[in-house]
């Protein structure tokens, strides 16, 4: 007997989350069914959709125009560190690593899943690097296939500028291959923020 329409529309609903199968999904839809509180949860879907959105500058996830460290007046903007995602942000910011600003490209090139360039951020990158107050930028994409591809990508599209003074630097191989950013301890941060390598200029 197949379940009733509402129940299989939750369960389709769950099956579009990244790594959520079928099954999964339907333990999902059951324990909704009988979690009293799950209500909380379309509510917090609810707010999280309504409120929160893309800062205007770099791209991260907030509830304001822009957010807390592109307003933070004692952040350095003249360097620039390229994430993939709002949640990689979250950890350097945790880690307290990076006294710069962050680009968040939401994503990296995966052309097997559909990722191409033109869906990351790569053109409003290239629009913040045309300042010349900008003397740095970091690419800090994930050390995977992906993540390199993304790299190769950014650093394309700053050398069209034509801006001989702008350093663009890649985190240093202490980032374990393979390892996705957010997953790493504050130690391996460090040292690999402190020992980045320029892919482009010299720095300063």
């Amino acid at each position: 007997m197949a379940y009733p329409k509402a129940l299989e529309e939750l369960v389709r609903a769950f099956e579009r989350f990244p790594g959520i199968g079928r099954r999964s999904a339907e333990r999902l839809a059951f324990h909704v069914l009988r979690d009293p509180e799950a209500r909380e949860l379309a509510r917090a879907i609810d707010a999280a959709i309504e409120r929160v959105r893309r800062c205007a500058t770099c791209g991260n996830a907030t509830d304001h125009e822009t957010c807390g460290v592109c307003s933070d007046p004692e952040r350095d903007r003249g360097a620039i560190l390229v994430l993939e995602e709002p949640r990689q942000v979250e950890t350097l910011e945790a880690s307290r690593t990076w006294k710069g600003l962050y680009h968040v490209l939401y994503g990296a090139l995966n052309p097997a899943e559909g990722t191409e360039a033109r869906h990351l951020s790569i053109h409003a990158l290239v629009a913040r690097a045309k300042d010349p107050l900008v003397r740095e930028v970091a690419l800090g994409t994930d050390p995977d296939a992906e993540g390199e591809a993304t790299a190769l990508a950014c650093l394309e599209a700053l050398e069209s500028l034509g801006r001989d003074e702008l350093v663009v630097t890649r985190l240093a191989r202490g980032l374990p291959a393979g390892t996705a950013i957010e997953y790493l301890h504050k130690g391996i941060l460090e040292d690999a923020l402190e020992h980045r390598r320029a892919v482009r200029g010299r720095r300063r």
